[in-house]
C-alpha cells in the first residue's frame, strides 16, 4: 500500500471545522511511502513508546499528521482480499468518500485502488 499526503482531503478536514482546524497546516514536503500488507494484522497508527504502541504501518512522520491516533485502524487479512477496521480513532476512518467515516470496529473490504483517509490528511491508497 501507498501513504501520502493529500491536500483535497486536507481541505475538507479543514472546511468542516474542529476545535484545531485553524492550526493545520499541509506539509510543504510529505514524500510517498510504501508499506507492504501482510501477515495476520496490520496496525496504522503513530508510534508511543510510553503506550507500548508500536505501528506496522507507522505515521509519526516526518510530516506528523496530528490527526491520526496511536492506534488509528487495522487492516485484516479476508478470505478474497482485506478488510480495514476503525479502532476507535479520534477522528475517524473513511474509505474512498472522505465525507463519511466508517463505523468503528465494523470490518469493510478493501480492494486494489481502494483510498482510505485518516488524520489532517493522509491517504492510505490500497494496492
Amino acid at each position: 500500500m501507498t501513504v501520502s499526503a493529500d491536500r483535497t482531503y486536507y481541505e475538507i478536514v479543514r472546511a468542516a471545522g474542529g476545535p484545531d482546524a485553524g492550526a493545520l497546516v499541509f506539509p510543504d514536503f510529505c514524500p510517498e511511502r510504501q508499506f507492504p500488507l501482510r501477515g495476520s494484522q496490520v496496525l496504522v497508527g503513530r508510534r508511543s513508546r510510553s503506550r507500548g504502541i508500536h505501528p506496522d504501518i507507522d505515521l509519526t512522520g516526518p510530516p506528523e499528521d496530528p490527526g491520526i491516533s496511536h492506534a488509528h485502524a487495522l487492516f485484516l487479512p479476508q478470505a478474497d482480499g482485506w478488510a480495514v477496521v476503525d479502532l476507535g480513532s479520534a477522528n475517524g476512518t473513511y474509505v474512498n468518500d472522505p465525507a463519511k467515516p466508517i463505523p468503528v470496529r465494523a470490518p469493510i473490504a478493501v480492494k486494489p485502488g481502494d483510498r482510505i483517509f485518516a488524520g489532517a490528511w493522509t491517504v492510505i491508497t490500497v494496492t
